[in-house]
């Protein structure tokens, strides 16, 4: 049964403020995912010692990546990575809208990868919304329209999964969830999936989003102690079988 994991890693900084790339991939490395979505990441940044965050996790977890940078100043980047172990493709990253009216505010993308699962392609979208409610709104409008969810590559089944700096009440949801299904909703089995913050998760802010095709077994936010330290987020996991 494929297993897929979305992640904020917070820069690989846990809550007791220590760099340790190893540390977030020992957490998924723990959780035996076949696709992983990240978030801030930090790609060549000197606050994080110029590592490649994105690439490092990978290789721990011998899985092929794909990055996107939200946010390039010079040679450093930011932004958010999927990585599997299916074969897969590249089929799309850029820019989400911001909110003109509010200047500085940090940009915001989205990645699309296809994966192959046992013959089947699977469209894999992964993205990490703003915090100002106006420009989520734009931004999750943007997704589940012609550019990303409505595309004409992006057929059936597909996940959209992130950080949507949003709640099941917010205006977000409900404009993604007239697209697609939430995947808690669906599961069979009925677990914690709080993820933020990590040392004593409130809010249910990650999310994974499914379409038509996708049978949503578990969906579980691992609360041991490495996963309560790595991130201010929790992994937010989901176990799906292809219909």
């Amino acid at each position: 049964m494929p297993r897929i994991v979305t992640y904020n890693v917070h820069r690989c900084v846990g809550n007791d403020r220590r760099l340790d790339v190893g540390r977030v991939a020992a957490v998924l490395a723990e959780l035996n995912p076949d696709i992983v979505a990240l978030q801030e990441l930090d790609v060549g940044r000197r606050r994080t010692n110029h590592v490649d965050q994105a690439h490092e996790i990978a290789r721990r977890l011998e899985m092929t990546h794909h990055f996107h940078a939200a946010l390039q100043v010079e040679e450093e980047r930011y932004g958010d990575a999927i990585l599997t172990t299916y074969p897969e493709r590249l089929v799309k990253s850029g820019p989400l809208p911001g909110y003109p009216r509010m200047k500085g505010l940090e940009p915001r993308g989205a990645l699309w990868v296809e994966v192959d699962v046992d013959g089947r392609p699977l469209q894999i979208i992964n993205t990490h919304l703003g915090l100002v409610p106006r420009e989520q709104q734009l931004q999750a409008t943007h997704l589940a329209g012609p550019a990303w969810l409505e595309h004409p590559d992006c057929g059936w089944p597909a996940i959209l999964l992130g950080d949507f700096n949003a709640t099941a009440s917010s205006v977000v949801y409900r404009t993604l969830t007239h697209r697609l299904q939430p995947a808690r909703r669906l599961a069979r089995r009925k677990q914690p999936s709080s993820t933020f913050p990590s040392p004593l998760p409130v809010l249910r802010i990650d999310h994974h989003f499914v379409s038509p095709g996708i049978e949503v077994q578990d969906v579980f936010a691992p609360f041991d102690p490495l996963s309560r330290v790595a991130s201010d987020h929790l992994p937010l996991v989901m176990d799906f079988e292809l219909t």
